[in-house]
């Protein structure tokens, strides 16, 4: 078909060197080429950029913003570049807006118990700043040291920390936020109670670009818990079992920070990338931890734990070797990648359903004689199945898409939801209609066109 274009790329480009010209702007180079589809960019799959550009200020910002609107470009917000789910790849044609040079700690205030950071700062390196001033950032996506706060933010990232801190959402106090018409917004404060007026802070949270370019974050701080963490690990005969002492640990009162699961497959997956031997036939492991309570709280876990036919008990204060053991959760995507093609899923279910998910994972991949490896934040009920496939096979098999839509529907039909923590992207934005409901589902539609009216900012994502 003939298509008459009103201007060339050429045009497109310098218009926008004018409107953000302290921006950095990549055209078909290398660094463009690398941040287009998570470093995977194909010509099937949204490589072909305008432009990646690195913003180090808003007014350049604004001007990336009015260029797209002026061209009807799409803009696709991208900081930390970690995203799971085809959230903050490419779109051919469009810009890729980068703010992981807005990566500045504002403020760290201990007497408000609060930090202000700029979209771009890494996780890890907030909470390394808030320590040294006796308080920590809670949430930790378990890429601490890669994704950043506006990414978490995004997405409303979760993590292994989640069962007793929450999620990011409930660390935000407050957003900046410029629009799509380049207005700037200011919503929340540094308070820990706000009630006036709608709630448009948490609105922007696990907005997913969408809505608006978050560039600066008020988060809540704590202090560091006194005393002693314990970290250990236990296993159990199946994860149905373990998901059983996960319930009797959260109610237990000791407040766990920490309850990861990790099925016997990925055990074993686990001792051939590490060179370790924690795998023992067909058990699971329980890695957990508990950041205050001291010896009172550990006797308690051990005698839970021991009830609920706890296998192998191992306990260490070792700041090493704790370190040693939550390095087997962080490892578990390499150990079981390494090989194979994946989908990784993210669905999260009412706690009292986790143990009957766990095993309607294990049914499925028997049913359908696909390889599953289950791990997940168990404390939360987050459950992470993994299904490969032969690195032989390009695209997944269809016992594999057939197996990741009997998973999705069982979780809804429990009550759950399809994506935990890792947002919805590209790959679950079919189903909105599904989880929400048709009305929910046209008022999402419509909250997005009010803030958004030309459907330039990361279209397709979260909502379809």
């Amino acid at each position: 078909m003939l298509v008459f274009y009103e201007y060339t790329k050429a045009e497109m480009l310098a218009y926008l060197k004018e409107q953000a010209p302290h921006a950095e702007i990549h055209v078909q180079d290398e660094v463009s080429q690398k941040h287009a589809a998570n470093g995977r960019a194909t010509n099937e799959m949204a490589g072909n950029l305008l432009a990646y550009v690195v913003v180090s200020d808003t007014a350049d910002i604004k001007g990336v913003l009015k260029t797209a609107r002026k061209f009807h470009l799409p803009v696709i917000p991208q900081s930390g570049d970690t995203s799971t789910v085809i959230g903050a790849d490419g779109i051919d044609g469009g810009l890729i807006l980068s703010t992981a040079k807005l990566n500045h700690i504002k403020k760290i205030s201990p007497d408000d118990g609060i930090a202000v950071v700029e979209s771009g700062v890494v996780n890890g390196d907030l909470d390394k700043a808030a320590r040294k001033q006796g308080l920590f950032y809670a949430p930790d996506p378990a890429s601490r040291p890669i994704s950043t706060v506006g990414g978490n933010v995004a997405t409303n990232a979760g993590g292994m920390s989640t069962v007793k801190y929450g999620a990011t959402k409930d660390a935000v106090l407050g957003l900046k936020v410029i629009l799509a018409d380049g207005r700037e917004l200011t919503l929340g404060g540094q308070t820990y109670k706000q009630a006036f007026g709608y709630d448009l802070t948490q609105l922007f949270v696990g907005s997913e670009g969408t809505l608006g370019i978050i560039t600066e974050i008020t988060v809540r701080l704590l202090p560091i818990p006194v005393g002693e963490a314990v970290t250990g690990i236990a296993f159990f005969e199946n994860m149905s079992v373990l998901a059983t002492a996960v319930r009797d640990l959260r109610m237990s009162g000791i407040a766990p920070v920490m309850l990861e699961a990790l099925d016997s497959k990925t055990v074993v997956a686990l001792d051939k990338y590490e060179h370790q031997h924690y795998a023992n036939g067909t058990t699971a492991m329980l890695i957990f931890k508990l950041d205050a309570g001291g010896q009172e709280s550990l006797a308690i876990a051990k005698k839970v734990l021991t009830q609920d036919h706890a296998t192998n008990i191992q306990v260490t204060t070792d700041p090493k070797k704790s370190d040693e053991l939550l390095k087997l959760r962080q490892d578990m995507l390499p150990a079981i990648f390494i090989d194979s093609n994946h989908i990784m899923e993210d669905m999260a279910v009412p706690l009292s359903k986790l143990a009957e998910m766990m095993d309607y994972i294990a049914k499925v991949a028997d049913e359908l004689d696909v390889d599953i490896y289950t791990a997940g934040h168990a404390g939360d009920g987050n459950v992470h199945p993994s299904l490969l496939w032969s690195k032989d096979e390009p695209n997944p098999p269809a016992k594999v898409i057939e197996a990741t839509r009997r998973l999705l529907e069982k979780t809804l039909a429990l009550g759950g939801t399809i994506s935990g923590e890792h947002a919805v992207g590209m790959l679950k934005n079919q189903w909105t209609n599904a989880e929400l409901g048709f009305d929910v589902d046209e008022l999402q539609h419509a909250v997005k066109h009010l803030f958004d009216p030309m459907g330039i900012l990361n279209p397709k994502r979260k909502i379809n």
